[in-house]
């Protein structure tokens, strides 16, 4: 029996020696949550608002072109997020809230059950509502269609390590380099008030900071022979 064994094991890794690896690749279902936002420094100066913590979360899918221990992600997901603020003269609260499809473009690396990932981020704004004073009123015309943010993340396997099915839990850091207002508009957005900017006109840019967790499944690799046998794809 144990011979019968070991044969097993010497010919199972024959098989593997004789398939050069090429190129594999992986899907993956995700969702992310965590603090959410838009960053303006005129209404930080402000002495009639005061940054609230608010909280949004996104869910989707990815696929993973790997070669090696790095690789490229590509990602879509379906994103809400929200940013609120003190009214200090009337003491409420106000909120801005919006919906956005995110195709994200990552570089991928990842060694020892852990991974780093760096690159950017299109964000299609599909809508836009600000609550002020408890009315609710959409202001999507206000906002530009679309914003371009930089994403850096690690993060680590938490279950599963063989290729074949894994559970990934991460953080993700992101920052968008374009202005999420239409400089100009005449809904006077954020927030609706021309005095904000009495010192000039402030760029308002999208931030997200929290924990992403996937679910990932190997698909298959594209093997070459070693002995010069042309390439196949091999499925996990």
């Amino acid at each position: 029996m144990k011979k019968f064994i070991f044969l097993i094991g010497v010919l199972a890794s024959i098989q593997l020696s004789a398939q050069k690896q090429i190129v594999w690749f992986d899907a993956g279902l995700k969702v992310q949550y965590g603090a959410t936002g838009f960053i303006n420094s005129a209404i930080f100066d402000s002495k009639d608002y005061d940054y609230k913590i608010a909280t949004g979360y996104g869910f989707g899918g990815k696929l993973g072109v790997n070669f090696g221990f790095s690789g490229l992600s590509l990602e879509a997901m379906r994103s809400s997020s929200k940013q609120d603020f003190d009214i200090l003269s009337i003491g409420k609260i106000a909120s801005i809230s919006w919906a956005t499809t995110d195709v994200y473009a990552l570089y991928k690396n990842a060694q020892n059950l852990g991974y780093f990932e760096i690159g950017p981020k299109i964000s299609f704004v599909s809508k836009v509502e600000d609550n002020l004073e408890n009315t609710t009123n959409e202001r999507t015309e206000g906002y530009n269609s679309n914003n371009i943010a930089g994403v850096v993340g690690f993060g680590a396997n938490i279950m599963g390590n063989d290729g074949r099915f894994s559970g990934i839990l991460g953080l993700r850091l992101e920052y968008a380099f374009t202005d999420f207002v239409k400089e100009g508009s005449p809904l006077n957005t954020p927030l609706r008030d021309k005095s904000i900017f009495a010192a000039g006109y402030k760029s308002s840019n999208v931030a997200f900071a929290g924990v992403v967790f996937e679910l990932n499944w190997g698909i298959g690799y594209f093997g070459k022979a070693q002995c010069g046998k042309r390439s196949k794809f091999i499925m996990f």
